[in-house]
Protein backbone atom coordinates (compact mmCIF):
# COMPACT_ATOMS: atom_id res chain seq x y z
CA UNK A 1 0.00 0.00 0.00
CA UNK A 2 1.71 3.33 -1.28
CA UNK A 3 1.36 6.40 1.37
CA UNK A 4 -1.14 8.67 0.09
CA UNK A 5 1.90 11.04 -1.28
CA UNK A 6 3.55 8.13 -3.24
CA UNK A 7 -0.15 7.87 -4.93
CA UNK A 8 -0.57 11.65 -5.48
CA UNK A 9 2.82 11.56 -7.36
CA UNK A 10 1.71 8.76 -8.86
CA UNK A 11 -1.18 10.58 -10.50
CA UNK A 12 0.23 13.52 -11.02
CA UNK A 13 2.93 11.90 -13.32
CA UNK A 14 1.71 8.57 -14.91
CA UNK A 15 -1.84 9.86 -14.96
CA UNK A 16 -3.71 6.63 -15.10
CA UNK A 17 -6.62 6.30 -14.58
CA UNK A 18 -10.43 4.87 -15.34
CA UNK A 19 -13.42 6.59 -16.04
CA UNK A 20 -16.95 5.06 -14.82
CA UNK A 21 -20.16 6.92 -15.57
CA UNK A 22 -23.79 6.29 -14.03
CA UNK A 23 -25.43 7.27 -17.45
CA UNK A 24 -28.82 6.63 -15.27
CA UNK A 25 -27.87 9.82 -12.96
CA UNK A 26 -29.34 13.33 -13.81
CA UNK A 27 -26.29 14.49 -15.52
CA UNK A 28 -24.42 11.16 -16.71
CA UNK A 29 -25.80 10.63 -19.66
CA UNK A 30 -25.62 13.85 -21.38
CA UNK A 31 -22.35 14.54 -19.46
CA UNK A 32 -20.19 11.59 -20.30
CA UNK A 33 -18.17 12.54 -23.87
CA UNK A 34 -17.47 16.03 -22.32
CA UNK A 35 -16.38 14.45 -18.74
CA UNK A 36 -14.09 12.32 -20.79
CA UNK A 37 -12.67 14.89 -23.40
CA UNK A 38 -11.94 16.84 -20.04
CA UNK A 39 -9.83 13.70 -18.43
CA UNK A 40 -7.89 13.11 -22.29
CA UNK A 41 -7.35 16.92 -22.96
CA UNK A 42 -5.75 17.20 -19.25
CA UNK A 43 -3.09 14.58 -19.80
CA UNK A 44 -5.19 11.40 -18.11
CA UNK A 45 -4.40 7.86 -19.95
CA UNK A 46 -7.65 6.39 -19.60
CA UNK A 47 -7.29 2.64 -19.23
CA UNK A 48 -10.84 1.76 -19.28
CA UNK A 49 -14.09 3.60 -20.05
CA UNK A 50 -17.44 3.02 -18.90
CA UNK A 51 -20.56 4.56 -19.37
CA UNK A 52 -22.76 2.66 -17.21
CA UNK A 53 -26.24 2.56 -18.77
CA UNK A 54 -28.46 -0.56 -17.81
CA UNK A 55 -29.90 -1.49 -14.25
CA UNK A 56 -27.27 -3.76 -12.67
CA UNK A 57 -24.46 -2.16 -14.58
CA UNK A 58 -22.36 -0.02 -12.51
CA UNK A 59 -21.26 -2.50 -10.00
CA UNK A 60 -19.86 -4.46 -12.83
CA UNK A 61 -18.18 -1.55 -14.54
CA UNK A 62 -16.65 -0.64 -11.28
CA UNK A 63 -15.32 -4.25 -10.56
CA UNK A 64 -13.55 -3.86 -14.33
CA UNK A 65 -12.34 -0.79 -14.18
CA UNK A 66 -10.79 -1.59 -10.50
CA UNK A 67 -9.71 -4.72 -12.30
CA UNK A 68 -7.71 -2.61 -14.61
CA UNK A 69 -5.36 -1.50 -11.97
CA UNK A 70 -5.79 2.50 -12.31
CA UNK A 71 -4.08 4.81 -9.60
CA UNK A 72 -7.64 7.16 -9.90
CA UNK A 73 -11.09 5.67 -10.38
CA UNK A 74 -12.99 8.69 -11.54
CA UNK A 75 -16.90 8.42 -10.66
CA UNK A 76 -19.45 10.21 -12.27
CA UNK A 77 -22.73 10.01 -10.82
CA UNK A 78 -25.29 11.48 -8.11
CA UNK A 79 -24.82 10.35 -4.74
CA UNK A 80 -25.56 6.52 -4.60
CA UNK A 81 -22.94 6.17 -7.85
CA UNK A 82 -20.26 7.85 -5.32
CA UNK A 83 -21.28 5.63 -2.29
CA UNK A 84 -21.11 2.31 -4.44
CA UNK A 85 -17.49 3.05 -5.58
CA UNK A 86 -16.15 4.02 -2.23
CA UNK A 87 -17.83 0.74 -1.00
CA UNK A 88 -16.24 -0.76 -3.41
CA UNK A 89 -12.91 1.00 -2.92
CA UNK A 90 -12.22 0.89 0.32
CA UNK A 91 -9.23 -0.17 1.84
CA UNK A 92 -7.64 -0.37 -1.42
CA UNK A 93 -4.02 1.58 -3.01
CA UNK A 94 -6.94 3.34 -5.66
CA UNK A 95 -8.02 7.40 -5.21
CA UNK A 96 -11.25 8.00 -5.72
CA UNK A 97 -12.07 10.73 -8.19
CA UNK A 98 -15.42 12.31 -7.90
CA UNK A 99 -17.62 13.95 -10.84
CA UNK A 100 -20.51 15.15 -9.26
CA UNK A 101 -23.44 15.03 -11.55
CA UNK A 102 -26.45 14.01 -9.72
CA UNK A 103 -29.11 15.90 -8.01
CA UNK A 104 -27.61 16.73 -4.61
CA UNK A 105 -24.08 15.72 -4.58
CA UNK A 106 -23.97 15.58 -0.68
CA UNK A 107 -20.35 13.61 -0.70
CA UNK A 108 -19.02 16.11 -2.77
CA UNK A 109 -19.73 19.20 -0.99
CA UNK A 110 -18.81 17.61 2.59
CA UNK A 111 -15.14 16.93 0.63
CA UNK A 112 -15.05 19.93 -1.12
CA UNK A 113 -14.96 18.95 -4.63
CA UNK A 114 -16.79 21.80 -6.70
CA UNK A 115 -19.77 20.98 -8.58
CA UNK A 116 -18.72 22.46 -12.12
CA UNK A 117 -17.19 19.82 -14.31
CA UNK A 118 -14.10 21.77 -15.11
CA UNK A 119 -13.58 21.99 -11.67
CA UNK A 120 -14.02 18.70 -10.64
CA UNK A 121 -11.44 17.73 -13.38
CA UNK A 122 -8.81 20.60 -11.92
CA UNK A 123 -9.23 18.99 -8.52
CA UNK A 124 -8.01 15.81 -10.18
CA UNK A 125 -5.19 17.08 -11.71
CA UNK A 126 -4.05 19.70 -9.12
CA UNK A 127 -5.38 18.35 -5.91
CA UNK A 128 -3.84 15.52 -3.54
CA UNK A 129 -4.32 11.99 -2.10
CA UNK A 130 -5.97 12.17 1.37
CA UNK A 131 -8.47 9.30 3.57
CA UNK A 132 -11.83 9.93 5.18
CA UNK A 133 -13.97 7.98 7.07
CA UNK A 134 -16.71 5.71 5.96
CA UNK A 135 -20.15 4.37 7.66
CA UNK A 136 -21.13 1.13 8.25
CA UNK A 137 -24.70 -0.18 8.15
CA UNK A 138 -24.22 -3.48 9.73
CA UNK A 139 -21.47 -4.61 7.12
CA UNK A 140 -22.54 -2.10 4.64
CA UNK A 141 -19.85 1.09 3.86
CA UNK A 142 -21.38 4.30 3.03
CA UNK A 143 -20.63 7.68 2.37
CA UNK A 144 -23.42 9.89 3.47
CA UNK A 145 -26.09 8.79 5.85
CA UNK A 146 -28.59 6.03 6.87
CA UNK A 147 -32.08 7.74 6.65
CA UNK A 148 -34.87 5.84 9.27
CA UNK A 149 -38.23 6.65 8.54
CA UNK A 150 -40.04 8.70 6.00
CA UNK A 151 -37.10 9.40 3.98
CA UNK A 152 -36.89 5.33 3.08
CA UNK A 153 -40.31 5.92 1.96
CA UNK A 154 -39.42 8.74 -0.31
CA UNK A 155 -35.95 7.27 -2.03
CA UNK A 156 -38.85 4.43 -2.30
CA UNK A 157 -41.45 6.30 -4.42
CA UNK A 158 -39.57 9.06 -5.65
CA UNK A 159 -40.26 9.47 -9.72
CA UNK A 160 -37.24 9.21 -11.64
CA UNK A 161 -38.77 12.00 -14.32
CA UNK A 162 -39.23 13.91 -11.15
CA UNK A 163 -35.84 13.55 -9.98
CA UNK A 164 -34.68 14.85 -13.69
CA UNK A 165 -37.08 17.55 -13.40
CA UNK A 166 -36.87 19.30 -10.55
CA UNK A 167 -33.61 17.75 -9.20
CA UNK A 168 -32.99 17.79 -5.69
CA UNK A 169 -36.54 19.40 -4.85
CA UNK A 170 -38.07 16.38 -6.14
CA UNK A 171 -37.64 14.60 -2.79
CA UNK A 172 -39.72 16.91 -0.51
CA UNK A 173 -42.70 16.86 -3.20
CA UNK A 174 -42.46 13.41 -3.07
CA UNK A 175 -41.89 13.50 0.97
CA UNK A 176 -45.04 16.03 1.29
CA UNK A 177 -47.00 13.32 -0.77
CA UNK A 178 -46.47 10.84 1.34
CA UNK A 179 -46.37 12.53 5.05
CA UNK A 180 -50.45 12.55 5.47
CA UNK A 181 -50.56 8.90 5.72
CA UNK A 182 -47.07 8.37 7.76
CA UNK A 183 -47.13 6.90 10.77
CA UNK A 184 -44.22 8.12 13.71
CA UNK A 185 -41.66 5.51 15.35
CA UNK A 186 -40.42 5.29 18.63
CA UNK A 187 -36.99 5.38 18.09
CA UNK A 188 -34.02 4.02 20.41
CA UNK A 189 -30.81 4.87 19.90
CA UNK A 190 -27.75 3.23 22.08
CA UNK A 191 -24.53 5.08 22.11
CA UNK A 192 -21.94 4.78 24.57
CA UNK A 193 -22.88 3.19 27.59
CA UNK A 194 -26.35 5.53 27.01
CA UNK A 195 -29.79 5.20 25.71
CA UNK A 196 -31.52 7.85 24.05
CA UNK A 197 -35.26 7.30 22.34
CA UNK A 198 -37.29 10.01 20.04
CA UNK A 199 -41.06 10.13 18.86
CA UNK A 200 -40.16 11.18 15.48
CA UNK A 201 -41.04 10.49 11.58
CA UNK A 202 -37.48 10.84 10.67
CA UNK A 203 -34.25 9.77 12.27
CA UNK A 204 -30.26 9.93 10.01
CA UNK A 205 -27.33 9.01 11.13
CA UNK A 206 -24.46 10.87 8.85
CA UNK A 207 -21.05 10.43 7.83
CA UNK A 208 -20.77 13.61 5.95
CA UNK A 209 -21.31 17.24 6.45
CA UNK A 210 -24.86 17.42 3.72
CA UNK A 211 -27.72 16.39 3.55
CA UNK A 212 -30.05 17.79 0.87
CA UNK A 213 -27.59 19.90 -0.44
CA UNK A 214 -27.70 21.81 2.82
CA UNK A 215 -25.10 21.80 5.77
CA UNK A 216 -26.16 19.44 8.59
CA UNK A 217 -23.89 21.31 10.37
CA UNK A 218 -21.10 23.82 10.47
CA UNK A 219 -18.50 21.35 12.02
CA UNK A 220 -19.62 18.20 11.04
CA UNK A 221 -17.58 16.29 8.09
CA UNK A 222 -16.48 12.85 7.02
CA UNK A 223 -13.00 12.46 8.45
CA UNK A 224 -13.52 13.19 12.24
CA UNK A 225 -14.38 9.81 13.41
CA UNK A 226 -17.58 10.81 14.23
CA UNK A 227 -20.96 9.59 13.12
CA UNK A 228 -24.03 12.67 13.61
CA UNK A 229 -27.07 10.85 14.75
CA UNK A 230 -30.04 13.22 15.11
CA UNK A 231 -33.91 13.02 14.64
CA UNK A 232 -36.15 15.97 12.31
CA UNK A 233 -38.79 17.01 14.84
CA UNK A 234 -40.81 15.47 17.11
CA UNK A 235 -43.97 12.75 16.16
CA UNK A 236 -46.71 15.23 14.79
CA UNK A 237 -46.30 16.13 11.04
CA UNK A 238 -46.29 19.66 11.91
CA UNK A 239 -42.97 19.21 13.91
CA UNK A 240 -41.57 17.27 11.45
CA UNK A 241 -41.68 20.11 8.42
CA UNK A 242 -40.57 22.42 10.70
CA UNK A 243 -37.78 21.30 12.31
CA UNK A 244 -36.73 20.09 8.42
CA UNK A 245 -37.02 24.17 7.28
CA UNK A 246 -35.12 24.84 10.44
CA UNK A 247 -32.04 22.73 9.41
CA UNK A 248 -32.32 24.34 5.55
CA UNK A 249 -31.94 27.31 7.00
CA UNK A 250 -29.84 27.33 10.01
CA UNK A 251 -27.43 24.11 9.51
CA UNK A 252 -24.44 26.07 8.83
CA UNK A 253 -25.06 28.17 11.85
CA UNK A 254 -25.22 24.52 14.14
CA UNK A 255 -22.66 22.63 16.13
CA UNK A 256 -22.42 19.32 16.91
CA UNK A 257 -22.63 20.53 20.46
CA UNK A 258 -26.76 21.65 20.33
CA UNK A 259 -29.86 19.96 20.64
CA UNK A 260 -30.58 17.39 19.32
CA UNK A 261 -27.80 16.18 17.65
CA UNK A 262 -25.77 13.05 19.23
CA UNK A 263 -22.26 12.86 17.89
CA UNK A 264 -20.71 9.08 18.24
CA UNK A 265 -18.11 6.55 16.98
CA UNK A 266 -20.74 3.75 16.81
CA UNK A 267 -24.37 3.10 17.67
CA UNK A 268 -27.19 0.42 17.70
CA UNK A 269 -30.76 1.74 16.30
CA UNK A 270 -33.96 0.31 16.57
CA UNK A 271 -37.73 0.95 16.74
CA UNK A 272 -40.87 0.14 17.94
CA UNK A 273 -41.38 -1.79 15.11
CA UNK A 274 -39.38 -2.94 12.00
CA UNK A 275 -39.02 0.25 9.99
CA UNK A 276 -37.40 0.55 6.50
CA UNK A 277 -33.76 1.71 6.06
CA UNK A 278 -32.56 3.64 2.96
CA UNK A 279 -28.73 4.15 2.85
CA UNK A 280 -27.19 7.18 0.77
CA UNK A 281 -30.56 6.59 -0.69
CA UNK A 282 -30.77 2.92 -1.71
CA UNK A 283 -33.09 0.65 0.60
CA UNK A 284 -30.98 -1.22 2.96
CA UNK A 285 -33.48 -4.12 4.89
CA UNK A 286 -35.03 -2.97 8.08
CA UNK A 287 -34.49 -2.47 11.86
CA UNK A 288 -32.54 -2.46 13.86
CA UNK A 289 -29.70 -2.00 12.67
CA UNK A 290 -25.78 -1.30 13.89
CA UNK A 291 -24.12 1.74 12.52
CA UNK A 292 -20.44 2.37 12.98
CA UNK A 293 -17.51 4.42 11.57
CA UNK A 294 -14.54 3.06 9.62
CA UNK A 295 -11.80 5.44 9.74
CA UNK A 296 -9.63 6.51 7.25
CA UNK A 297 -11.08 3.60 4.63
CA UNK A 298 -11.31 5.66 1.08
CA UNK A 299 -8.82 7.82 -0.17
CA UNK A 300 -10.39 10.25 -2.38
CA UNK A 301 -8.94 12.95 -4.66
CA UNK A 302 -9.16 16.20 -2.66
CA UNK A 303 -8.84 20.42 -3.45
CA UNK A 304 -5.37 21.13 -2.79
CA UNK A 305 -4.87 22.50 1.15
CA UNK A 306 -7.75 19.73 2.46
CA UNK A 307 -7.09 19.10 6.02
CA UNK A 308 -6.61 15.37 6.37
CA UNK A 309 -6.50 14.38 9.58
Amino acid sequence: MRTKQQLTEDIRTGRRAALVVNAHSRRGGRLHDDARARLLAAGFTLLGDYPAARPGELEESLEAAIGLGPDLLVAGGGDGTISTAARMLAHRDIALGLLPLGTTNNFARTVGVPLSLDAAVATLTEGAVVDVDLGLAGDLAFTNHVGVGLSADVMTNAPRRLKRLAGRYAYPVTALALLARHRPLRARVRAAGREHEFLTHQLYVANGGFHAGRPITADADADDRLLVAYPVGDGTRRGLLRETARNTATGHRRTLRDEPFLAVGELWLETDRPARVEVDGEPCGRTPVRIAVDPNALRIMAPPGTVDR
